[in-house]
């Protein structure tokens, strides 16, 4: 049984018609759309590795394309929990510190999966033609699949929490969501 009064005290502090809202899950949405349908092309077609003479640069290309789309996602985030209101219940230090915390351990989860699958490996070179010499079983992929996902919805979690805020906590379900449709496509 749920109770729904939570939720719709929640939606009353957020406001889902503003346009920095609306900017903010239309990117959340469209990034992982997007890296799905461009390397699901290319590795039908090749068509990048053509045009950029190769798999190797075109997979940076991606990669950098990807690290731009994510910059404009992080800000229309943070604009959108910066034009919406706080919530006074999560207005004080124990939130914040959890928030922190949480963000760490997502950003712990985010940067040693870069680590461990190297920019190709994160960026999608496997769609490329790249592939690595073994599956990657150490930390933190020997602690839960996809640490990158769930790191980055740490991350953005913590974020929220941090700024006290209900439009952050909704666009993290957003984020939630979102990346485990791609899981679920990517499987």
């Amino acid at each position: 049984q749920v109770d729904v009064r939570a939720m719709a005290r929640l939606f009353g502090y957020v406001d889902v018609t503003d346009t920095g809202f609306i900017a903010a899950v239309l990117s959340i949405a469209f990034n992982p759309f997007f890296w799905n349908v461009v390397a699901r092309w290319e590795h039908r077609t090749r068509a990048l590795s053509r045009l950029f003479g190769s798999p190797h640069a075109a997979c940076y290309c991606l990669g950098i394309v990807i690290l731009m789309l994510n910059g404009v996602r992080s800000h229309c985030f943070t604009e959108a929990m910066k034009s919406q209101p706080k919530l006074e219940g999560l207005d004080c230090n124990w939130a914040y510190y959890s928030g922190l915390a949480i963000l760490a351990v997502g950003s712990l989860f985010v940067i040693s999966s870069f680590l461990a699958l190297g920019f190709i490996g994160t960026f999608l070179g496997d769609y490329f033609g790249i592939l690595m010499e073994a599956k990657v079983t150490s930390f933190p992929f020997n602690v839960l699949d996809n640490p990158m996902y769930w790191g980055s919805t740490a991350v953005y979690l913590g974020w929220s929490l941090m700024h006290a805020s209900p439009a952050g906590l909704l666009l993290t379900a957003v984020v939630a969501i979102s990346y485990t449709i791609a899981m679920l496509y990517e499987g």
